[in-house]
């Protein structure tokens, strides 16, 4: 689920209110609160609808949730950004301009001017930051990035990257990181837009994977990104085909071969993505095999369902597909709260639109007849 934005002037009242907000929807057993606890309370990640209503969640829980979802890891420090601000806590400035540390800010300069003698010979100097981290807050990754993540230019900061990044990235290998480092930078770079307009997407892959980097570590999140060049590449680099990388590529065979042996959590993973990329027969297969199609999706697009993704996205054939399936069409997503239907709106798909109003209009009319004894028109 993607973050909430803190606005641009926060107040921490509004804030406190959302908090409770959020109780009082989860006594009253709203999904909707049962979904937002689970993606961002720690405590609740792996856990049921029915587990967290059964849970006694204090103030404190609320509060941590709602930080969380703002992008920080707890209350206080969300406390601290509205009340005490410092050069890290303004949001509005791309990254590399909210680092504080000068020295760490220098070699950052160095690798977006693509500078590969300055930058060896700095490293020289200052051997230790190559497994330094800096710390970002208001958003949901980037959080702790070394100097080798900001190869990768995603986030993007500067809508760029030089052309002799591959080069430059030998540069911090050779002076040493952490494999965290190395997973961490091949999963931002194989994910990103920059880098595969780049043209340097591939090139970085194979670089970092040479180098040591886990091609499963990056797969996913990639395939979440429709990045379909690099799924491809970490396949070939030795990265496991699983049910929800085949629904993403829209091969149907293997998702069929996978879906026996696979497990819930990847049936539920492989449903939202096949909805999202319009990959119809794979939905098919997994509605015929179960899968509920009103569950908000899991990571990547928790905030909504199948539905509001395929609507969203233009996919008419999988949208009927679920209606027809009985999916829900007044669900709201948990961000924006919006149905499928404003989704489709929102993102300019008129015919989609239109379709789920009369849907809509349908079932009321079926609902109205059923309540007054009525054969249903």
């Amino acid at each position: 689920m993607p973050v909430r934005p803190l606005p641009k002037n926060p107040s921490l009242d509004h804030l406190k209110y959302q908090a409770k907000d959020l109780l009082k929807a989860h006594a009253a057993g709203s999904a909707a609160a049962a979904q937002l606890i689970r993606e961002f309370h720690p405590r609740f990640s792996h856990s049921s609808d029915a587990e967290i209503f059964r849970a006694k969640l204090k103030l404190s829980d609320a509060q941590l949730t709602i930080a969380r979802e703002a992008g920080f890891p707890s209350w206080p420090r969300l406390k601290r950004h509205i009340e005490k601000p410092t050069l890290a806590d303004r949001l509005n400035l791309p990254h590399h301009e909210r680092i504080e540390d000068m020295a760490f800010r220098r070699a950052v300069d160095l690798v977006d001017a693509g500078d590969v003698a300055g930058l060896r010979a700095y490293l020289r100097e200052h051997p230790n930051l190559t497994r330094q981290k800096v710390v970002f807050e208001g958003g949901n990754y980037f959080r702790k990035p070394t100097l080798l993540e900001f190869v990768a230019e995603n986030p993007i900061r500067r809508g760029k990257l030089p052309a002799n990044i591959v080069e430059v990235a030998k540069v911090i290998l050779d002076a040493g990181v952490d494999e965290a480092a190395l997973n961490e930078t091949l999963m931002l770079v194989a994910s990103g837009r920059i880098p595969r307009e780049c043209g340097v997407q591939v090139p970085l892959i194979d670089l970092l994977c040479d180098r040591g980097a886990e091609p499963n570590t990056a797969i996913l999140p990639t395939a979440l990104h429709h990045e379909l060049e690099s799924v491809n590449e970490l396949l070939r680099l030795g990265a496991r085909m699983t049910l929800p990388i085949a629904a993403s590529l829209g091969r149907t065979e293997d998702a069929r071969r996978l879906l026996p042996t696979a497990s819930r959590q990847d049936r539920h993973l492989a449903l939202s993505i096949a909805a999202d990329f319009g990959h119809t027969e794979i939905v098919r297969m997994l509605l015929d095999a179960g899968e509920d199609p009103d569950r908000y999706n899991p990571v990547g697009h928790a905030h909504t369902t199948p539905l509001h993704q395929a609507a969203g996205a233009g996919h008419m054939k999988v949208v009927k597909l679920l209606v027809e399936r009985g999916a829900r069409l007044d669900i709201e997503d948990v961000l924006w709260h919006g149905t499928p239907a404003g989704w489709a709106e929102y993102a300019g798909r008129k015919g989609i639109a239109a379709y789920l109003r009369e849907e809509e209009k349908k079932r009321n009319q079926v609902r109205t007849a059923e309540g007054c004894g009525k054969k249903p028109p």
